[in-house]
């Protein structure tokens, strides 16, 4: 524990259940936080961790149970409870207003004011302390909406620093940034942890939990079944506790690449300047990474070359022919299809069916003379849903849906055109290890199909682990392509940097 702690825990959760109608998704959930202490919480999608955090947050009335904060009780019956007591959870999905500006997202709810009016110079600048200790180089007036997801997650934490809470919940914090962000975020918490600031850390990235938490709490099915008095526990130890059985392998054996080269890039350059002559190739059959840190360029590269962004110059060619970099349409048309990084805002249409999203996609393959048969998407989903393992059936929302299964729709959907080139932008974004495994086995499958498979990661060990070869990307130029041995964590950070 945490030298800062004092005998009294901070937080205290006694025999909390939860229950839906008949549906018991928690029981029994005894814990306690001290001051100053950081307790990863971890499990698969579905293990009861959003639960408990809801409730600790005040989202929730757990059925059973209580809770009590700095040895009082504790029952907030809404966020707004939970906030005014100092307890505050950073959800991984963004809740910002992406029209109002950063500053006036970090102080919605409790702005400034002096004589009654808006005192929009002391948001600013208080804004910007926050933002500077986060290592947030953007101006606070610019609009959410015109920021990147890593820059709003930024931002999300920067508005919590603001309400001087004594219990942070931080929901996947990470798993939009980079590794200097990352760090920097890390060092925010230490910082935060010296001065009596206690958290609830949630995350599937194994590598960051013997660097921050000071403890690990591991749940499935509801229940908690394992408790480490200290971080630095084996993975395959903690892997084995959340899914309940044992992962011999996280990375699937890819065999080696065909000698074609499918996708050709030379002098790719964008006219918003964030990267300037990218240059590289693909065989069929490789998979290669794309390395850097957050704001590198990596992300605009691969949206250029699917056709989401504008170029200025520069040539592509898929099997030899010229790719026309003018629109999706034409590099769907060739073969070149993204999976975003944005997988709910850009990946799929969440309040619409499994069946809906996959046909998207595919309405000129599903269409009879112009006309769409029901029966055929049905059987079109459903052939889908089995060959890729999607948990729920072709009339299921896709908001009803666990991250990693959306992500199965998501790939799925692409899978059908059998595409020769496939890009996967943060694939395992926001997805437990059990899934994780999945998706990094249908990335092993395209391979072997013959396409090129390009996967851009701000996790080092998924680059690592998938990839034939990887080309590392820094302030908007290509710093190398690694290959073989070289492919290791040094040698990537050292050009990330350079």
């Amino acid at each position: 524990m945490n030298p800062t702690t004092v005998d009294a825990p901070l937080f205290r959760a006694e025999q909390l259940g939860m229950s839906f109608n008949t549906v018991c998704v928690l029981e029994s959930i005894s814990l306690e936080i001290g001051r100053g202490e950081v307790v990863a919480l971890l499990g698969e999608n579905g293990a009861g961790k959003s639960t408990l955090s809801s409730i600790i947050a005040g989202s929730l009335c757990p059925t059973r149970g209580s809770m009590q904060l700095d040895g009082q009780p504790y029952a907030p019956t809404c966020p707004k409870d939970a906030i005014a007591l100092g307890v505050n959870m950073i959800h991984q999905e963004i809740q910002l207003l992406p029209e109002l500006s950063v500053a006036e997202n970090i102080f919605l709810g409790h702005l400034p004011t002096r004589h009654g009016m808006l005192d929009r110079e002391r948001m600013r600048r208080e804004a910007r302390v926050q933002l500077e200790r986060l290592g947030l180089d953007i101006s606070p007036d610019t609009l959410v909406r015109d920021l990147r997801i890593a820059a709003q997650q930024l931002v999300e934490i920067a508005k919590a620093l603001t309400l001087e809470s004594r219990l942070l919940i931080l929901d996947e914090p990470t798993a939009a940034l980079g590794a200097e962000e990352t760090e920097l975020l890390f060092r925010q918490i230490e910082a935060l942890k010296r001065e009596g600031v206690s958290f609830i850390y949630i995350s599937h990235r194994m590598e960051e939990i013997g660097r921050i938490a000071d403890r690990v709490l591991v749940m499935r099915d509801g229940h908690l079944v394992a408790r480490h008095e200290r971080a630095d526990v084996a993975v395959d130890t903690l892997v084995a506790q959340m899914v309940g059985r044992s992962i011999e392998r996280l990375f699937p054996a890819i065999a080696a690449p065909q000698s074609n080269e499918v996708l050709q890039v030379r002098g790719l350059s964008c006219r918003s300047k964030r990267f300037r002559d990218i240059s590289f190739s693909v065989r069929g059959g490789e998979v290669f990474g794309i390395a850097g840190m957050v704001g590198a360029g990596r992300s605009e590269v691969i949206r250029a070359i699917a056709g989401v962004d504008p170029v200025a110059s520069g040539e592509v060619r898929v099997d030899g022919k010229p790719l026309r970099l003018d629109g999706v349409r034409a590099s769907i048309a060739a073969g070149v299809v993204l999976v975003p990084e944005d997988r709910k805002g850009e990946g799929v249409v969440l309040d619409h069916s499994i069946a809906e999203n996959l046909a998207y996609c595919n309405l000129d393959r599903l269409g009879a003379r112009g006309l769409l048969s029901r029966r055929r998407i049905d059987a079109f989903a459903s052939e889908r849903i089995a060959s890729l393992g999607v948990k729920g059936d072709p009339g299921k929302h896709l908001d009803k849906l666990s991250g990693g299964n959306q992500q199965k729709v998501v790939i799925a959907k692409w899978i059908a055109r059998e595409p020769r080139v496939i890009i996967l932008d943060e694939p395992t974004r926001g997805i437990d290890m059990g899934a994780r495994a999945a998706i990094y086995q249908l990335i092993a499958d395209l391979a072997a199909t013959g396409a090129a498979v390009v996967v851009v990661s701000s996790d080092l060990d998924e680059v690592i682990g998938l990839s034939h070869r990887v080309m590392v990307m820094a302030r908007g130029a290509s710093q190398g392509i690694l290959d073989g041995e070289q492919v290791a964590p040094e040698s990537i950070m050292a050009l990330a940097t350079a």
